[in-house]
């Protein structure tokens, strides 16, 4: 007797008929990746180090991902432009250690427009042609009101960037509204803006339900948006950590997310795996939907991103 039949006969069990095999419908896998075509293009962002060890720690993420040949690699820029400095000295750094392209966070926030001209005059002296061009966060928290001699908003930078030199620019976007905006058109059409005054790019917060990105491009499709919006993909090794951020940058973080790492609280290598698993099914289905862009938010933590970029297809370069 054939399993089959064995599994149709009265003598089986009913729990172990697997009904939902058996009458459900089937459904095939996602497509394997061809391994022809190009693998996407990769983005990879870092934070200045506060610290000497932090420091060790960057570099060791930079050295691990270097290899991979990204587009870019972003340095991030405080809130109000508290970590200038050291933004300046990680990228500066990057230019002259490294074959990677730097792209310097830049903001608005609490600073004049010559304060700001002069910080984009620096890089473009230092050899940065990419800027992330940012509203920026106010230090403490608080609602945002613009410098009285400052740029305004994202836009008006963008445009202020382009007089000084021919920066290419990306910018920020919010796949799931700004907390701010007034409304998610209010949001997109700010977005427009910041696109039409000379942005090459846009980068989404992170998410982790990929219909959300698939509809926020759809709606930018229908706003006459056609410049590249680029997902933001951030590995989640801390669970904890992720709800807080995602509370304050306005990313919603789904019931099966908190499901699957439920009970790794005292479990580092169960959680990594969960990760993994985790963003490597995002970035497969982002993928299959013919994504070609990715823009990963590392926490200076390499192995990770390094594993998905694989899954990706990307591969180290050789000499």
């Amino acid at each position: 007797m054939t399993l089959d039949n064995a599994l149709l006969t009265d003598t089986v069990p009913t729990a172990h008929v697997l009904p939902a095999w058996l009458r459900g419908p089937r459904l095939a896998g996602l497509p394997p990746l061809d391994s022809s075509a190009a693998p996407p293009a990769l983005s990879f962002e870092f934070f200045p180090p506060k610290t000497e060890a932090l420091e060790t720690q960057l570099w060791a993420c930079i050295r691990r991902l270097e290899p991979l040949s990204p587009r870019f690699v972003s340095v991030t820029y405080g809130a109000g432009g508290s970590t200038r400095e050291r933004t300046h000295q990680t990228v500066t750094r990057i230019v002259a250690e490294t074959g990677l392209v730097p792209a310097a966070h830049l903001t608005c926030v609490a600073a004049s427009r010559g304060e700001v001209d002069e910080v984009a005059r620096r890089y473009w002296d230092a050899g940065v042609r990419h800027i992330v061009a940012l509203r920026g966060d106010v230090p403490g928290g608080g609602a945002y009101v613009p410098h009285p001699d400052g740029y305004a908003y994202a836009a008006d930078l963008v445009a202020g960037l382009k007089r000084i030199g021919d920066f290419e620019i990306s910018v920020a976007a919010y796949a799931e509204t700004h907390p701010e905006a007034l409304s998610p058109e209010a949001d997109l059409d700010n977005l427009k803006r910041k696109l039409d005054a000379g942005a090459t790019r846009a980068i989404t917060n992170y998410f982790f339900d990929t219909d959300v990105y698939l509809r926020f491009l759809d709606r930018c499709l229908a706003a006459g948006i056609t410049a590249p919006i680029v997902p933001g993909i951030m590995p989640v090794s801390n669970f904890q950590q992720a709800v807080k951020f995602s509370a304050m940058c306005g990313a919603s973080v789904p019931d099966w997310l908190g499901h699957m790492f439920d009970g790794t609280e005292n479990d580092a290598e169960t959680r990594r795996m969960v990760a993994a698993v985790v963003a490597a099914e995002q970035v497969r289905l982002l993928r299959a939907n013919g994504i070609d862009q990715f823009h990963f938010y590392t926490l200076n933590r390499p192995d990770l991103t390094y594993a998905i970029a694989h899954i990706l297809g990307v591969r180290p370069k050789t000499a």
